[in-house]
């Protein structure tokens, strides 16, 4: 199983975004993760469209974006249009009928498309999208800030999915975002995982390059 590592720009520093882009991309990263929080959704608010408009002019990334945001269904093709590669929306953030909608919408664009879990989501929240998902994201720390303690009592979540994707739809990812580092990356990966969300232990890291390979596990 190939092991993709998508950099959180959570954890960048905003002043210097484009140098902080570029450090990860020439690192060897997979994909430069975007968290899009509203304040209403999670307790925090981050960007919108213009900023992934920009980013998407500076770098050649596979843009993964997570829509932390309350009813992404007003929202999601704008996302693509602003430059989103792939789009996960969580589960919680609205009915299972607009859930459908939004990943519907997403693959309208030409873009991929997946679901996201909170802690306290169970794994099987995830069924009734899997069909559809190019992406199933486990969140192992609650949504809304970085630098969380990595929750290792996902990793049962995480297994479970990791049997239904290799079953019911096998070209689907199973992404893990939360506390990872050169420490918790294994447990990820061992539990299933197969692209790691990581912020800080990249952007604090000395060695961006050394960092990225040593989270591949």
């Amino acid at each position: 199983m190939t092991i993709k590592i998508a950099p959180s720009i959570l954890s960048a520093d905003f002043a210097n975004l484009e140098r902080d882009i570029r450090a990860v991309a020439e690192g060897g990263a997979d994909y430069l993760h975007v968290d899009v929080m509203d304040g209403l959704f999670v307790p925090n608010i981050t960007i919108g469209q213009p900023v992934v408009r920009s980013i998407r002019a500076v770098t050649n990334l596979p843009l993964d974006v997570h829509l932390m945001i309350d009813r992404p269904l007003r929202y999601v093709e704008d996302f693509c249009e602003a430059g989103a590669d792939l789009v996960t929306v969580h589960v919680e953030a609205d009915t299972e009928e607009n859930t459908a909608r939004c990943l519907e919408r997403i693959h309208g664009k030409g873009k991929r498309a997946g679901v996201v879990l909170k802690p306290k989501t169970p794994a099987e929240a995830a069924l009734p999208f899997l069909e559809q998902c190019d992406m199933v994201l486990v969140m192992t720390v609650e949504p809304g800030f970085g630098g969380q303690k990595f929750m290792a009592d996902m990793m049962p979540k995480l297994r479970t999915l990791r049997q239904w994707i290799d079953q019911r739809r096998p070209e689907c990812e199973l992404e893990v975002d939360g506390g990872i580092g050169p420490d918790t990356c294994r447990t990820a990966i061992a539990n299933g995982a197969n692209v790691l969300v990581a912020g800080s232990a990249v952007y604090m890291a000395d060695d961006i390059p050394g960092r990225i390979r040593a989270l591949r596990g």
